[in-house]
């Protein structure tokens, strides 16, 4: 899903659940409007947090890739079917300009 796609399904009240796996840090600096903050190395242990049930849609995003790929594989070995990544992850939907919520 490309961020200006994300962000008309955010605009509209139609979004799916969105999870940010990057660090508390970056999380706070800024993130997706709605998106639910779990690092990436605590998925598999939180996944009661998860913003979606397992057969819904879920949009997983890091930086830039990797930290969203490692989360979808544990997403996905726990039952997660419909999961979706931010193209561009938070590095494209900066490059976008697109705005963001920050926390703190």
């Amino acid at each position: 899903m490309t961020p200006t796609e994300l962000l008309s399904l955010i605009e509209n009240g139609q979004a799916p659940a969105i999870l940010d796996v990057r660090s508390e840090w970056e999380f706070k600096r800024g993130h997706v409007p709605g998106a639910v903050h779990i690092p990436f190395w605590k998925v598999g242990t939180r996944l009661e947090e998860v913003p979606s049930k397992k057969g819904e849609a879920l949009v997983v995003y890091c930086g830039h890739g990797p930290r969203a790929w490692r989360a979808g594989g544990v997403l996905r070995r726990h039952g997660f079917k419909s999961i979706t990544y931010l193209k561009g992850h938070m590095h494209g939907w900066r490059r976008a300009g697109l705005r963001e919520e920050k926390e703190g």
